[in-house]
């Protein structure tokens, strides 16, 4: 067996439905940690009931789970209500939520999705609904979690959907 991807790994996402029906298999397919991506978190992003079931599920599994999410603007999640606030609240040490602060992250418009089994989904422009994904694709996968992993470090914690920052 190589490294690259079985060619039946590779999921549409060419469009809006294309996007959502990748986002909900990658999120099936996670087992204990997922990480999101997002500059913009609104209402079609991770707030289907499907979505929510199961990122409730990753998060409540055990040990060893983990959704790591870099937000570009929480407040306005907060603000519009969105329906994952309410669960990073209630499991804030599964559901770590940081925000980007360098220029560079910052300029980012890309969006993605990635599973602890080697699956991503990525959008260039978050803004526009086409991207690539794939179940299982570890070559495609790796620089997107290295991306990811450099963002990570750099943001800072969310302090603003914290349920009481004392």
């Amino acid at each position: 067996m190589t490294d690259h991807a079985a060619p039946d790994a590779t999921l549409p996402a060419g469009n809006a439905a294309e996007l959502a029906a990748a986002r909900l298999a990658l999120l099936a397919s996670a087992r204990r940690q997922v990480d999101i991506r997002v500059p913009r978190l609104d209402d079609s992003l991770y707030a289907s009931a499907e979505d929510m079931a199961e990122l409730r599920r990753i998060a409540t599994c055990g040990r060893g789970a983990q959704i790591r999410l870099l937000l570009g603007d929480p407040g306005m999640a907060l603000r519009d209500g969105h329906r994952l606030i309410l669960l990073m609240q209630r499991l804030p040490s599964v559901i770590q939520v940081r925000m980007p602060v360098d220029e560079i992250d910052l300029g980012n418009p890309s969006a993605c999705l990635l599973t602890d089994g080697g699956g991503y989904l990525f959008q260039p422009d978050a803004e526009r609904p086409q991207g690539r994904a794939a179940s299982i694709d570890r070559p495609g996968w790796a620089p997107l979690r290295q991306q990811f992993d450099e963002m990570w470090e750099r943001a800072e914690r969310a302090r603003v959907l914290q349920p009481l920052d004392l």
